[in-house]
């Protein structure tokens, strides 16, 4: 078997005709479905302007790129899961991101690629495989930049590549590691990337009285408000201004290098918004942090260079700074400067990370790194400030304080959270987002605690893998059931609580 096959994907997205599906915007025990179209959904403000300039596009084609990678993310991601350790990585191709390729290590996955509306290419090594041997190649080069300063995986090429200023000394050191030399490819390369030192999301910050970094994402631990940024920003403990020099907050943990991420809690002088500043006076809002596919649209907001666009390139890469590795990254042709660092990198209303580092500016171009912002949330317990408004985006059940995720058997029930239920102590409204595959019933029921039993408050049945509840009930006890009522699938379970 040849290491690459194509095959030609079973139907192509009309450019600006379509239609996206299970889009939530009615709230209730019965919520239901619409779709949403070109001429009913319209882009965050600011948007599609920088997709033309940035990208060199229409109009016309911007519109129809967001709308193509709204529609195609939910479907790699059922892919991915599906292929398990036989995924071999996807990404989007075309200038309106017309087309989602989904790569393969078993040629026996081809029709169901096709099948979900996919091209399918058959490669020699899985995504597992290759993140395995970039972890490897990052182990044996030394802590210096010019040597092998980037590291990442090519899904398209099927290799790790490494960009070196000394490639024959970094091929050297490569020999010694115990891995496919084929699968690993020095390019010469004279990007340096390096912390953009020099601070709503994108806004500015300060530490100390030269130091400036910019706004990620609004977020908050329990009661307290904050917000996401870089951590090489600044240190645990240190105070920051807002953009005015006003008090603002304090550092509550920070990570760099090894990782590039921190987290500052804020007086109650500063109200955290679910929105990001587009750069001409308006924002753009945030309604969850779903990953967006490899080769689709991103948009940097920044306090230097406020808000440019570009596409997403490769993730889980490794880079060399001066001051140290860092890896997990994600790397993009975005353009940015000092001072954009910590800044909001968002997918058309979905936030997917803060900016680290990169190399150029955004006279001549460059490429530009973002650390992801559902590692940050992770790794400090934080919960994203998130809007809720109709996108094309929505219906994933991300962005969630609370999310479940497990797989089950058509017939099958299972109740959730884990320790079979949850405690309301205010009356209040309860959010639950299901989310599964297509071609499924799934059905999702809200049950109170009544003294005797467990009795339903909130029901969502429709035909279909996505269900919404919105209830508005009083303090007590509760729990969600899930149940297939036909088709075996994964399930992702979001739900908020008063």
């Amino acid at each position: 078997m040849s290491r690459r096959h194509a095959v030609a994907m079973g139907c192509v997205l009309a450019i600006i005709a379509l239609t996206l599906t299970g889009v939530p915007v009615a709230a209730g025990p019965r919520a239901k479905s619409v779709p949403v179209t070109a001429s009913t959904w319209k882009p965050p403000s600011g948007m599609l302007e920088a997709l033309q300039r940035d990208l060199g596009l229409t109009r016309r084609q911007a519109q129809a790129r967001l709308l193509n990678e709204a529609r195609m993310l939910p479907v790699a991601t059922r892919l991915s899961r599906r292929l398990g350790d036989r995924f071999g990585g996807s990404w989007l191709v075309g200038a309106t991101s017309q087309t989602l390729v989904v790569a393969t290590t078993d040629e026996a996955d081809i029709p169901h690629i096709i099948a979900a509306g996919a091209r399918a290419e058959v490669v020699t090594r899985s995504m597992a495989e290759l993140l395995l041997i970039r972890e490897k190649v990052d182990g044996v080069l030394p802590a210096k930049p010019r040597v092998g300063g980037v590291r990442y995986v090519d899904a398209k090429r099927n290799k790790v590549v490494v960009l070196s200023a000394q490639p024959t000394v970094a091929e050297n050191l490569i020999k010694d590691v115990k891995v496919d030399t084929d699968a690993v490819s020095v390019v010469s390369s004279t990007e340096q990337p390096q912390p953009l030192h020099d601070l709503q999301g994108g806004d500015a910050y300060y530490v100390g009285v030269a130091s400036r970094c910019s706004i990620g994402f609004s977020v908050t631990h329990e009661a307290q408000a904050g917000f996401v940024s870089a951590g090489h920003c600044g240190k645990t403990g240190e105070a920051t201004t807002g953009f005015n020099r006003v008090p603002q907050g304090t550092f509550q943990a920070s990570v760099f290098p090894g990782r590039d991420y921190a987290w500052v809690a804020v007086n109650h002088n500063w109200t955290p918004k679910p929105a990001v500043s587009n750069g001409i006076g308006g924002t753009v809002s945030v309604v969850g942090s779903k990953v967006a596919v490899e080769g689709a649209s991103v948009c940097r907001s920044g306090s230097t260079t406020d808000w440019h666009c570009g596409v997403i390139l490769q993730r889980d890469t490794s880079i060399t700074y001066p001051q140290g590795a860092v890896s997990g990254l994600t790397r993009t042709n975005v353009c940015a400067e000092p001072g954009d660092s910590g800044g909001s990198f968002i997918s058309v209303d979905q936030a997917q990370g803060v900016t680290s580092g990169g190399s150029g500016d955004c006279t001549s171009g460059g490429v530009t790194y973002f650390q992801p912002v559902n590692e940050i949330l992770i790794a400090y317990g934080l919960t994203l400030v998130t809007d809720t408004i109709t996108s094309p985006s929505t219906g994933t059940c991300t962005g969630y304080p609370k999310i479940y995720v497990g797989s089950l058997e058509s017939g099958q029930a299972v109740y959730r959270p884990a320790i079979s239920y949850y405690r309301a102590t205010v009356t209040g409204q309860h959010h639950g987002c299901l989310d599964g595959d297509d071609g499924v019933d799934l059905d999702l029921y809200l049950e109170r605690w009544k003294g005797t039993g467990w009795g339903t408050v909130a029901t969502s049945d429709s035909p279909g893998p996505d269900e919404q509840i919105s209830y508005t009930g009083p303090p007590g006890f509760y729990r969600y059931r899930v149940v297939s009522v036909s088709g075996s699938s994964p399930y992702t379970l979001g739900f908020t609580t008063p």
